[in-house]
């Protein structure tokens, strides 16, 4: 069994289990900023439970003594009151209805804003192993679960639990022998209501969980199309996402099984209770100990008392449906990021560029060390390359130093403070990154240059865009600046991408630049003004380079060999080949491959 099967089945385990009180209680807590609003809301369906319990009530009125002693008057007096008491409970419904909605809309709100902040503010390592796309379940569908609850469901079942109150409090008033028989079908009604619920409860639960894998294997999958299309993997992807849609299916399947068999057989305990009713109240009737309107006036009010009973069970499932989502949300929401800010951060606004790692060691999974006693410092205004095969530890350096990942020993000083001493938004404030893989929002280029940022103003964009030389490309566009780019920058090349990332760091003025493979992807032409721009942009900036062209490093103070993790080698680029290491034999290599293209 796959690492996902089984932390599905945990998952469908752990969310087919009864109701978590603790967790109810934390989702009540959401509720507490529009306490007011809830009170009021359940005063409303107090109030609208007793009306409908009221006009059974009056049935006996009307028939034994209004309309058996023919008195018009009094049972016009009766009619008035009944239409007055639909008409008030149609104007409370409507008022309760907007109020309740109103308040699920508030509270998704606020919780799906909280779920998303905290989603992005969580370290790289929990997107390393948590899918994209179970985690947009998180923020939509298993939040979207949780109105029904957050509107209507808890009043609505706060108020069905009234109904049945009045209903019983009417019933017994009139006469308790009776009502002791029409309520001998509750035993069955209980138990078909537990063995429902429990159905239920276990099927929802899988249902969530099928959502979220047929989401995360979407977006997955449509992330991945050039691949799928490559690869002609269409006919295999297609009857993999089939599978999992079957499934999904059948569950549901399932779910809309046991209603259908529930709300027949609630059905048929009422109609067997009205049975009993005019069975044991038609004899008492001959007997002259009930009257025919008491008669009637129990037959409504068996009608109205197995409704909630099928409400109130229908509202336990979507309880028990929201208790499978909230536990995901919670469980997201509780997870803490191991980079954390410091309680009393040091200001990181005199950053000149001074980097120096001590003995760092440092390891994605465990005692599996990705660095290993990696030490260099790196002076204000220089430029340092890093090389070395893939998986040398190159980019991991890149990712210590902005702090998307803490060390595992050793440690990271920026101007001689510890970088775990500042706070994590100011110090990646003073660093700017280009890397391989650009990743552009739809918007236009404007926005993906700025991000957003009102303090970058119109002048310091243009400036940044004519450094690196895409003024061109921006004025052959009938929108200019302001053109229009879809999501990932889809119509766009990837020269042009690449140059925009360029603008958008320089656009922060950084005083640390960071080129991660910056031009490994684009054409010699684009290259060019890649390193132009460079070349004016770098003074008087700390500027790192990882490129894996060798000729494109030649001119940087420093050149830092890594292999597996470890420092080999460090100095100029003529110094690393006079010692004819590791760094002459890629550099041999490369100029062998450039010899055999040419």
């Amino acid at each position: 069994m796959s690492v996902h099967k089984i932390k599905y089945k945990k998952e469908e385990e752990a969310l087919g289990k009864a109701l978590d009180s603790q967790l109810f209680r934390r989702l009540l807590s959401y509720f507490k900023p529009y306490k007011l609003q809830i009170a009021f809301a359940t005063i409303l369906t107090i109030t609208i439970s007793a009306l409908a319990a009221v006009r059974p009530r009056l049935t006996p009125i009307a028939i034994d003594d209004k309309i058996a002693n023919k008195d018009l008057p009094g049972l016009q007096i009766i009619i008035i009151i009944l239409l007055g008491t639909l008409v008030l409970q149609g104007a409370i419904q409507y008022i309760m209805a907007y109020l309740t909605s109103w308040i699920g809309q508030k509270i998704i709100y606020d919780l799906r804003k909280k779920v998303f902040e905290h989603t992005i503010n969580l370290n790289l390592k929990f997107f390393d192993n948590n899918p994209i796309g179970r985690l947009v379940t998180r923020v939509t569908n298993d939040i979207e679960v949780l109105y029904e609850v957050f509107s209507s469901g808890l009043v609505t079942a706060f108020g069905d639990i009234f109904t049945i109150i009045w209903i019983l409090y009417f019933m017994f008033t009139l006469d308790w022998k009776l009502s002791l028989v029409t309520l001998s079908v509750l035993p069955i009604l209980v138990y078909a209501t537990s063995v429902f619920r429990k159905n239920v409860r276990s099927s929802y639960a899988r249902i969530r969980i099928l959502v979220a894998k047929m989401n995360s294997y979407i977006q997955e999958h449509i992330t991945g199309i050039s691949i799928v299309q490559l690869f002609v993997r269409e006919k295999k992807t297609v009857e993999e996402f089939e599978k999992i849609n079957r499934d999904h299916t059948e569950e549901n399947k399932k779910s809309i099984f046991y209603y259908a068999v529930f709300f027949p057989v609630v059905e048929l305990l009422g109609a067997v209770a009205v049975g009993l009713i005019i069975w044991y109240g038609g004899g008492q009737v001959f007997s002259s100990y009930i009257s025919v309107g008491v008669i009637i006036s129990f037959i409504q009010f068996t009608e109205m008392f197995f409704r909630p009973i099928r409400d109130l069970s229908e509202k336990y499932n979507i309880l028990q449906t929201a208790m499978a989502s909230s536990e995901r949300i919670f469980d997201l929401l509780d997870r803490k990021s191991p980079v954390v800010d410091p309680e009393y951060p040091v200001p990181a606004k005199d950053v000149k560029g001074n980097i120096d790692f001590k003995n760092v060691w440092f390891a994605y999974n465990e005692e599996d060390f990705v660095l290993k006693n990696v030490s260099f410092c790196i002076k204000e205004g220089e430029r340092i390359a890093f090389v070395g095969a893939t998986g040398a530890g190159k980019s991991t350096i890149i990712n210590l130093l902005c702090r998307f990942y803490d060390v595992t020993k050793g440690s990271i000083t920026v101007e001689n403070t510890d970088i775990r001493n500042f706070n994590q938004q100011d110090l990646r404030s003073n660093i700017a990154i280009v890397l391989q893989d650009v990743f552009l929002f739809s918007g236009d280029i404007k926005s993906n240059i700025d991000l957003g940022n009102d303090l970058i103003s119109n002048a310091t964009i243009d400036e940044s865009v004519r450094n690196t030389g895409l003024d061109d490309f921006i004025n052959s566009l009938p929108e200019g600046i302001s053109h229009k780019v879809n999501e990932r920058g889809s119509t766009l090349s990837v020269g042009q991408k690449q140059l925009i990332s360029f603008a958008r760091a320089l656009a922060y003025n950084p005083k640390i630049l960071i080129l991660d493979e910056a031009t490994s992807s684009v054409d010699t032409e684009t290259e060019l003004l890649i390193q132009e721009a460079i070349k004016k942009l770098i003074e008087g900036r700390t500027s790192i380079i990882i490129a894996h062209r060798l000729s494109t490093i030649q001119s940087c103070d420093k050149i830092i060999v890594l292999h597996k993790g470890e420092i080999k080698e460090m100095g100029t680029h003529q110094q690393l080949l006079e010692n004819q290491g590791l760094y002459y034999k890629l550099y041999q290599l490369q100029y062998k491959e450039e010899f055999k293209n040419a």
